[in-house]
This record gives C-alpha cells, sequence and structure tokens, in this order.
C-alpha cells in the first residue's frame, strides 16, 4: 500500500470527454455568463477557449464575490419578500453575514413551479422502490400535500425555529415533510430508518424536535425491516416531542397516540410560507468527529437556497425537462441536494431501497426506468459495477442519461475509463467533491469543460478553493490541504448548542484562522483542474458517508471483552477503502468468532450497518499522545505506507513501540 497522498497524479495529455459545442453553447452556465457581461461586467463567454472562459468567470466570481451573488440571485428570480441591504456584511469566516434584511422562504421557491397551469400535472416527484415500477407525484399533488401538512404542523403548534425531525426512508413523504416544515418557518432534521436507536438519539436529543415523523419499517435487499421498537425507544427518550406522525411504509395501523399520514395530508389547502430572514435556519445535518456527540450543523434557508441553485443549475445544468436521480438516503447531505431539484423545475426521482437488488446493476436499471437525465451515485458503486462485469450500455436503455455523477470518495481513474467504455462514450462524467459541513460542492461538475482522467472539471464558481502546504502556502500541482479562502452562502451559520460558537471554530478554522481547512489532501493543477486523494484527517468516510470513530468506541468499549479499540479508515490504491478495528482485549477475553461476530451486531444494532468494520484485529496496545489522544491520524498515515519516522514524531507518543504493529501490518497485508 502506498501513501493515498504521496504524489500527484501527472496531467493527462488528452481529455477523456469534451462538450459538443452547441451543447456548452446551451448549457445555463454560458447563458448566465452571458447575461452577467452584459448586466453585472462579468468576463464575456470565449467559444474558442472555453477552459480560460471558466477560468476568468471562476475568478470574477471570487474576486467580486457580492456582485456574483447579486447577479445570481437576480438571473434566479429569487423572491425576497423585503429586500436586502447589502449581499455581504461581513466577509469574516466564521461570521458571514449574506443578505441582511433579506426575508424569504425556500419551499416557496422549490413549490414554484406548480404555479404553471401547463406543468401542474407533471411529476414533480418519481417514486421507485425495490420493484423498480416508478410512481409519479405532480406538481400540484405536492404542492397540495404540503399545503395540508404545513397548515397541520401550525395547528399542533409548530412555529418558526421550533425542529422537526424524521426517521424516513428516501420516499415521498420525507420530501414532503422537509418541504411543509420549511414552510412554516421550522427546522427539519433528519436519520435514515437503517441508524440504530443510539445513533438517532445522539441527533435528535441535541435539537430537541416538536415533531417526529416515522416509519414502521422499510425494505432493503428484497425483505422487510421493522422498526417498531426503534421508534418507540425514541419516542420515550425524546421527552419534547409533541407528536409523533406515522407513516405505514409496510402497512401497519398507527400505534397509539399517533397520528395517520394520510390524515394530516389530505386537504385540499394552498400552502401558506413563512417569510423568514436569510438566515434562518433550514435543517440541521449532522458530521460526526472523533470525539463527542456528532456535530449539529445548521444551515440557512437562504444560504442553501441560493447554493443549491447554482450547483443545480449552473454546475449540474439541470432544469425543466430533466428527470434527477441520485442514489442516497435521508441520512445523507445528498438527499437535502436531491429535494433541491424541486427548485430547478426538474423532475426527481427518489429511490428506497438497496443499492444492489436483486443484482449489483440495480441503479442502472431505475435510471432506464425513469428516463433519468442526470444519475448521481457513489463511486464505490461505480467501482463494484466494474468488479461484478456490469454492462448499463448494453443491458439497458440510458439514451436519455447525459451525465453520470460521483460522489462520497474519489473516482478512480479506472472508474471514468469504466463509465466511458461501458455506459457511453459520449458520456459527461461529472466527478464531484464537497461536503455536510457546507451540503454543496467545492468542486466538480462544468458543462462546457473537458473531462480528465481521474479528475474533477474544476472548482465550483464563488468557492475560492486552494491548496496549501504545511506552512499556509498555496501550492500548485501538489499536494496540499483543501482551504477555501473566502465565504460560501451554505456554510454553517452556527452548530447547535454551541454557544460561544467554539466547536465550530475548532472545526475548521483551527489550523489555518480565517479560512476554512476542509480535511481533504487534494491537488490543484495548473489546468485549473482538482484531484482528491481523500481525508487528511481521521474523520471516516465510507461510502460517501462520514462517520466520527468516538460513535464506534462508545459502542464497542462497553462490551466487557474490550478495554480500548482504534477504528480507522484508509484509503487505498484503486479506490479501495479498508476500515478495520483494533481491539485491546481484557485480560482473559479472546478475539475468536463468537466474539467478532457480537462486535458486528453490536455495531449494526446500536449505530448501522455502515459502522461494520471490514476487519477486527487483536492488538497488544493503543497508542496515544502524551495527552492521552488516540493516534488515529499516524496510525492511518502508517496503513498507507509512510514510514514510521515521517508519520509521526515517537516522542510525542507514550508508547511508540506499540506503532511498529501498524507499521508491519501495512508491509505484509494484502492490498
Amino acid at each position: 500500500m502506498t501513501a493515498a497522498h504521496s504524489t500527484p497524479q501527472p496531467p493527462a495529455p488528452e481529455a477523456l470527454w469534451r462538450p459538443d459545442p452547441d451543447r456548452a453553447a446551451a448549457a445555463r452556465i454560458t447563458r448566465f455568463q452571458t447575461w452577467a457581461a452584459e448586466h453585472h461586467g462579468a468576463p464575456a463567454v470565449d467559444p474558442d477557449d472555453p477552459e480560460a472562459g471558466y477560468r476568468a468567470l471562476h475568478r470574477w466570481s471570487t474576486q467580486e464575490l457580492d456582485t456574483f451573488w447579486a447577479a445570481f440571485a437576480e438571473w434566479c428570480e429569487i423572491r425576497f419578500s423585503t429586500p436586502y441591504d447589502t449581499v455581504l456584511a461581513d466577509a469574516a469566516m466564521p461570521g458571514a453575514r449574506w443578505f441582511p434584511g433579506a426575508t424569504l422562504n425556500y419551499a416557496e421557491h422549490a413549490l414554484r413551479t406548480a404555479e404553471d397551469p401547463a406543468r401542474a400535472d407533471e411529476p414533480a416527484l418519481l417514486h421507485v422502490d425495490e420493484r423498480h415500477e416508478p410512481t409519479p407525484v405532480t406538481w400540484a399533488e405536492l404542492r397540495r400535500q404540503v399545503g395540508s401538512l404545513a397548515a397541520e404542523l401550525r395547528r399542533l403548534g409548530v412555529r418558526a425555529g421550533d425542529r422537526v425531525s424524521g426517521y424516513l426512508p428516501n420516499t415521498p413523504e420525507a420530501a414532503v415533510a422537509l418541504l411543509a416544515t420549511a414552510a412554516v418557518g421550522g427546522v427539519w432534521t433528519s436519520c435514515a430508518p437503517d441508524f440504530g436507536a443510539r445513533s438517532v438519539l445522539d441527533r435528535f436529543q441535541q435539537v430537541e424536535p416538536v415533531v417526529l415523523f416515522t416509519v414502521d419499517g422499510y425494505r432493503y435487499g428484497g425483505k422487510e425491516r421493522d422498526r417498531t421498537e426503534v421508534v418507540a425507544e425514541l419516542r420515550r427518550e425524546l421527552p419534547t416531542v409533541r407528536a409523533v406522525v406515522h407513516v405505514p411504509l409496510l402497512g401497519t395501523p398507527a400505534p397509539e397516540g399517533a397520528y395517520e399520514w394520510a390524515e394530516l395530508t389530505s386537504a385540499d389547502v394552498e400552502p401558506v410560507f413563512e417569510k423568514v430572514p436569510f438566515d434562518h435556519p433550514l435543517w440541521v445535518l449532522y458530521s460526526s468527529g472523533t470525539t463527542g456527540l456528532p456535530k449539529a450543523i445548521v444551515q440557512s434557508q437562504g444560504g442553501i437556497l441560493l447554493e443549491h441553485l447554482k450547483q443545480l443549475l449552473l454546475h449540474n445544468d439541470i432544469g425543466p425537462g430533466d428527470r434527477f436521480f441520485w442514489y442516497t438516503s435521508t441520512g445523507w447531505m445528498m438527499w437535502n441536494l436531491l429535494v433541491s431539484g424541486l427548485l430547478t423545475g426538474c423532475t426527481v426521482v427518489t429511490y428506497d431501497g438497496s443499492p444492489g437488488h436483486p443484482d449489483t446493476a440495480a441503479q442502472w436499471r431505475v435510471a432506464e426506468r425513469t428516463g433519468t437525465t442526470v444519475f448521481g451515485t457513489s463511486a464505490a458503486y461505480v467501482m463494484a459495477c466494474r468488479k461484478a462485469e456490469v454492462h448499463p450500455a448494453r443491458d439497458f436503455d440510458l439514451s436519455r442519461v447525459r451525465c453520470v455523477a460521483t460522489t462520497g470518495s474519489p473516482l478512480p481513474p479506472d472508474g471514468f475509463r469504466w463509465i466511458h467504455d461501458e455506459v457511453a462514450a459520449d458520456m459527461w462524467i461529472a466527478s464531484v467533491s464537497g461536503g455536510t459541513d457546507v451540503c454543496s460542492c467545492f468542486a466538480g461538475a462544468a458543462p462546457t469543460l473537458p473531462v480528465y482522467t481521474g479528475e474533477l472539471q474544476a472548482p465550483s464558481l464563488a468557492v475560492d478553493l486552494q491548496a496549501w502546504d504545511p506552512a499556509g502556502k498555496p501550492v500548485t500541482d501538489e499536494v496540499g490541504e483543501l482551504i477555501v479562502t473566502r465565504p460560501m452562502p451554505s456554510m454553517p451559520v452556527r452548530f447547535w448548542n454551541d454557544p460561544d460558537g467554539t466547536r465550530y471554530r475548532e472545526s475548521y478554522f483551527e489550523m489555518f484562522p480565517g479560512v476554512w481547512r476542509h480535511g481533504d489532501w487534494i491537488t490543484l493543477t495548473s489546468r485549473n483542474t482538482v484531484v482528491i486523494h481523500g481525508r487528511s484527517d481521521s474523520t471516516l468516510n465510507r461510502q460517501g458517508v462520514r462517520m466520527g470513530s468516538a460513535d464506534i468506541y462508545e459502542v464497542v468499549e462497553r462490551l466487557p471483552e474490550i478495554r480500548e479499540s482504534l477504528i480507522i479508515g484508509v484509503e487505498l490504491d484503486g479506490g479501495d477503502y479498508w476500515m478495520p478495528l483494533f481491539v485491546h482485549l481484557a485480560e482473559g477475553a479472546v478475539l475468536d468468532d463468537a466474539l467478532r461476530e457480537r462486535i458486528k451486531r453490536t455495531l449494526r444494532e446500536s449505530l448501522s450497518p455502515r459502522h461494520v468494520p471490514d476487519e477486527i484485529i487483536e492488538i497488544p496496545g493503543v497508542p496515544h499522545t502524551l495527552t492521552g489522544k488516540r493516534l488515529e491520524v499516524p496510525v492511518k498515515r502508517l496503513l498507507q505506507g509512510t514510514p514510521l519516522e515521517k508519520a509521526v514524531n515517537p516522542g510525542s507518543v507514550d508508547n511508540a513501540d506499540l506503532l511498529r504493529f501498524y507499521e508491519g501490518l501495512s508491509r505484509t497485508r494484502e492490498p
């Protein structure tokens, strides 16, 4: 194994794909640039040199941040109920204040298309389960259900700022609940039903929801998974919940004291949209760190509205006539971005089920049957298809798909080539990278630019993306820390229960004060493309879902046989990801098959299936810093092949001899 960040990839001499000139000319980003050049001083479109043209537009968008966002808001016809005083009142990070004075509502914009009589009967949502038979929800029906549910939430006492939580899969009910919550000015938060009770409570207890939407169970891999007991525990352990809404996915009646979903969504009521300040909370997302509870990240109605419109309209080139499908769950930020597809007037495809049922080709089958035009998935899924010798172009009609997008982890060069060879040679491959923390992309898709194997097309507009060396110096064509030097509207307005902002600052601004350090290794090439090399910290990132090691330690170390543990997520060559759990056993304990299975079962039930390690390995002890912190990052680097003397200063370790075990393991383990 070699360190994922040891050597930057050399520039590719030829592009894997270039957009047809007519396609580039018709792209929304081109139309926006042409308009912004005429009205706001943006650089003119350069049809003869799209790469130089994008670089000029990007430079303008970051140097003239206020002008860019004012222009974009005008171009999108954002409905400000009260006008803004200025675009950016304070550009400091953290603490930037966007569009002070303005009021608006995210849900109003998500449902604008329903106001057009010509489109009211078109599908806003197209839902698919493991039977792969699409079921439409029209724009008129979506607006009616949101109006009905929003009125019922108000009747239940939900007011602006109150939290509403969903323990729901990726179904139309989840999208309706989010939009109804936003309509009343509430704050949405969700977890997928494969999360165990402890994992959900670690999140929801922090924000103290007043309403809880739940399912009786879900279907996954051809099996029904009952969640009745988990829901009962959530009701017991969330004392602030005043109302529970039962979504009968498995057809069971509502438990005692719960409302039926159908009762709350049956009225024919126009939605009433609460006009809230631009920075009013829209939702809380969760991103786990290495210590403590998951970070409860608060993002704003206005910030998400603008950032998601920019990402989806300009970068993904999505709009009316498109069908937008991204495989995700409600516990991942990509679900939030998927629902925001409604902002563009496209049809959003929601899929509830296993990514590989009844076979590995399942997601391609969904894309075919829904007429998907923009298909998003994980890099891990693409590589799984490659290994399973799936042939999408041979077996499915994917003629409507014009873009395959990936995120979650870097798409390896072999993944690019596989899509090119097995899906379509003329396929726009949009590998993107961002994070839960901003619920958007730092770099990725650009419909006017070429695609180079193994590289993201460009930094996103209005994202001042840089790679910095340890001294805080920007570097090009070298690996560095992912840095954003100017604020983005979707950056958190705060963390929940972090009154003085200490945890927020420590999460992103401690290493380089005043700029955002994300925790990824990247290379910003001299061609303005981006290569992502994986995490530069110890956060686990499995199939795009970030998990905190602290969650795992808390569960595993309850077992009497485990004295202490160490969990590491290792990015390997070829795009593979290895997540071993190292355990230091209590005296007299034996790591046999029975204990291994008990560890796995405990993690699966208490947290989620994603938290189950690939291997469980016994160790003589866990290495720590002199202040008692587990040495996660140095051990990760050792497992990636970094020599011991370069991975850590032995003088800063309580027992340096323990590190030699991991150094030896990196040499002897088969990649």
